[in-house]
């Protein structure tokens, strides 16, 4: 049995670690860590300046772990990614030189903005965890968090994730922009220095890990499973949308249900975390039927809501 008041204690402490520098999107905050102790990944798609690195450097900071920044361009190789073997002289040996992917939390900037060569090798290590060199197999540290990014509506000179990297990430999010009361906030607090200088660690990496099996931990009954289950059926059915949730994308919205549960200080899922995380955890995994690509996340996004409010929810 959980012991949700230790683990609710502990979870407060580093929200509001990081809510002390990302400041009036607690909800955001909320999900990111949900994607973090279901062990996934987030996908942040928004306007650059509205904090997508700061955040993923504070939760780093929060829970003592490695962090590093891939800033995605066009002439990126997927060596500059994952690493690569140096010959070395001294030993007549060829030496593995792990790249920026062998960190705690990545934040892989721009991610479309790369060739798909090099957006799958980030892809590949997110999925397995490891990356293969010169026919070895290096694992990755645990915890190992991917936070990428992509700017809407930017068509000149990138490339699209493909469904079945998109299907990698555990969530999409948008961050959108504060309201004025958290922007005056923002000035006072970031426009006086370094606004990552005051975050400290409030977690030992240990104990982030052991969040994430609280998380497996969490109670779903049969009924909201059911519930679940009837929303991803209903996407396969959609005379709107041509390709719907696969069975993959049903484990990962029990996934993040759980997590967000447990962010949410309960030890059992309730039917409004699956409508809370919908559309988050589902719409990106969906392709809609006849509409050009830079209008699927929108459409996508209306339908599991329209979904949503056709399937009765249970008591």
């Amino acid at each position: 049995m959980l012991d949700m008041e230790r683990i609710s204690s502990t979870l407060d402490r580093l929200k509001t670690n990081i809510t002390s520098v990302f400041i009036g999107k607690d909800e955001i905050v909320k999900r990111v860590l949900t994607a973090f102790l279901a062990d996934g990944h987030v996908l942040l798609e928004d306007a650059p300046g509205v904090g997508k690195t700061l955040l993923g450097q504070a939760l780093a900071r929060s829970i003592d772990a490695s962090f590093s920044r891939i800033q995605f361009t066009s002439d990126l190789l997927p060596s500059d990614v994952v690493g690569g073997e140096i010959y070395q002289q001294k030993t007549q040996e060829f030496q593995f030189i792990p790249g920026p992917i062998f960190a705690n939390v990545v934040l892989a900037d721009e991610i479309n903005r790369t060739p798909p060569r090099s957006q799958s090798a980030t892809l590949e290590a997110m999925s397995e965890r490891q990356v293969s060199v010169g026919g070895q197999t290096y694992p990755l540290p645990k915890p190992f968090f991917v936070v990428a990014t992509q700017n809407p509506g930017e068509y000149e000179g990138v490339y699209p994730l493909p469904e079945s990297q998109l299907d990698r990430f555990l969530l999409r999010l948008s961050i959108g922009y504060p309201d004025r009361e958290s922007e005056l906030k923002i000035l006072e607090t970031h426009g006086v220095g370094t606004a990552l200088d005051g975050v400290k660690p409030v977690l030992a990496l240990q104990e982030s890990l052991d969040l994430q099996e609280y998380a497996k931990q969490v109670r779903l009954d049969p009924e909201i499973a059911s519930y679940m289950l009837d929303v991803v059926d209903a996407t396969r059915r959609s005379n709107e949308i041509l390709v719907g949730a696969s069975p993959r994308a049903a484990i990962a919205f029990s996934r993040v249900a759980r997590a967000y549960a447990l962010v949410s200080g309960r030890d059992y899922v309730v039917p409004d975390d699956v409508k809370t995380l919908a559309g988050a955890a589902l719409a990106h995994r969906l392709t809609p039927k006849n509409y050009r690509r830079e209008e699927s996340r929108r459409v996508a996004e209306s339908l599991v809501e329209r979904i949503l409010s056709s399937i009765e929810v249970p008591r």
